[in-house]
């Protein structure tokens, strides 16, 4: 099962929250999923790790939950560079603001919406070690002119006080 590893340290993917994904989708409505396995893909039309999503053109309202390993930062770079173009992209991200791919492609670049608490990913028992966000990056939009209903309602995991 592809979700059997997402919770440990030996995979750097974390599989999307159906309930984050739902929320956000009901209000862009997503064309492309551009980092999925056929297993965990949010989109009808999707890039597989053997399509390479980091070789593809991504066009449409696409959503990105990529690999949140050292890879990261290709998949960051992309997503700005094909928001210059035809793209709309939205990201589930971690809040790393100390990464040199924050204050490349998203500080001033991007809308952020940070996620209150730490999501579970997939069918993982806990939460993240790590706090989230939901990057959009888009030309002329007010890419979060909507509320999304449990990002921040509690609903994502417990906060640490």
């Amino acid at each position: 099962m592809i979700n059997s590893g997402i919770m440990s340290s030996k995979t750097d993917m974390w599989s999307t929250p159906q309930w984050l994904f739902d929320a956000l989708n009901t209000h862009c409505h997503f064309t492309l999923d551009v980092c999925a396995t056929s297993e965990n893909a949010k989109c009808k039309e999707f890039f597989s790790l053997e399509e390479d999503g980091l070789k593809q053109k991504w066009e449409g309202i696409c959503w990105m939950n990529p690999p949140y390993g050292r890879e990261i930062k290709k998949w960051v770079k992309k997503a700005y560079e094909s928001a210059l173009g035809d793209a709309v992209v939205y990201a589930l991200l971690p809040a790393r603001t100390d990464t040199a791919w924050f204050w490349e492609y998203v500080k001033d670049k991007a809308t952020i919406e940070f996620i209150r608490g730490r999501l579970k990913f997939g069918d993982g028992k806990g939460t993240a070690p790590f706090p989230s966000m939901i990057v959009a990056w888009g030309i002329g939009q007010d890419l979060f002119n909507f509320t999304v209903e449990g990002i921040n309602d509690g609903k994502a995991g417990k906060t640490r006080r």
